[in-house]
């Protein structure tokens, strides 16, 4: 579609558009690929940010706010369009949701849905103090993401691969080190909101994402560790919750 917005299975006639937000270091095309998972009626948009896959010759962002004010510009016109939801996983949690707050609060506009994935929310006592990480050694750093289960195994035991995946991962660590957002006073979204986690990766504190809407709030753990979305059988599930929660949406809604 655009640089900053990837569709690889356009579906007109779809009812609602769900757009899929990266990992720390990730790029477009894992939830590119979703759009086949899903049947006629949910279209799947992916963001890809600065520094990686076609826009490698751009400079990687340097804040949360540069990445919303981009992704949001490349998404307004599409918003009014159709019904949308959000999903992001790790990373993508926060972009995802810094995303959702921007276009509430300046454009009116908000996902039917927001599903988070694999961290705490973004105001979690267990976030702080922010440890900052992005300025060790490539060598510690890859160590200290391995300890976390924050990086994929296939880099891991690829050398050139990590060379690769350093940069843009610690940049987007960079990101995420600055990221500071506070417990609101009231509830900043009135959309629904679904958290996943894979069951045997570090704890996290789910249960904090309820602070930030008035709208229904469920938690579901799968099988696996921190990138437990890359199992077969466990997209075969968030695919279902989430054409469940998006069914449920146009049955009450359109």
């Amino acid at each position: 579609m655009d640089k900053v917005i990837s569709c690889m299975y356009k579906k007109p006639n779809a009812t609602t558009r769900l757009i899929c937000f990266p990992w720390a270091g990730g790029g477009s095309i894992f939830f590119a690929n979703w759009g086949r998972l899903f049947d006629e009626s949910v279209e799947v948009y992916s963001v890809r940010l600065a520094g990686r896959e076609s826009r490698t010759q751009e400079p990687f962002a340097q804040n949360m706010d540069q990445i919303v004010d981009e992704v949001s510009q490349s998404l307004l016109p599409h918003l009014q369009e159709k019904p949308f939801a959000f999903f992001g996983h790790s990373m993508g949690s926060f972009t995802s949701f810094a995303t959702a707050l921007r276009l509430k609060e300046k454009y009116g506009l908000e996902p039917v849905h927001l599903f988070v994935s694999g961290v705490s929310a973004p105001h979690s006592k267990t976030r702080y103090p922010i440890q900052r990480r992005s300025d060790m050694s490539d060598e510690y750093f890859l160590q200290w993401m391995a300890g976390s289960g924050g990086t994929p195994v296939e880099v891991l035991q690829n050398k050139e691969a990590a060379k690769l995946f350093i940069p843009p991962l610690k940049a987007d660590v960079r990101v995420l080190e600055s990221f500071i957002y506070e417990k609101p006073a009231a509830h900043v979204l009135s959309c629904g909101l679904t958290c996943f986690d894979g069951a045997s990766d570090n704890p996290h504190d789910l249960e904090a994402w309820k602070d930030l809407t008035s709208g229904d709030f469920n938690i579901y753990k799968l099988p696996g560790g921190h990138f437990y979305l890359k199992e077969p059988a466990n997209q075969k599930q968030l695919v279902s919750h989430v054409t469940k929660y998006l069914e449920n949406y146009e049955m009450t809604y359109l």
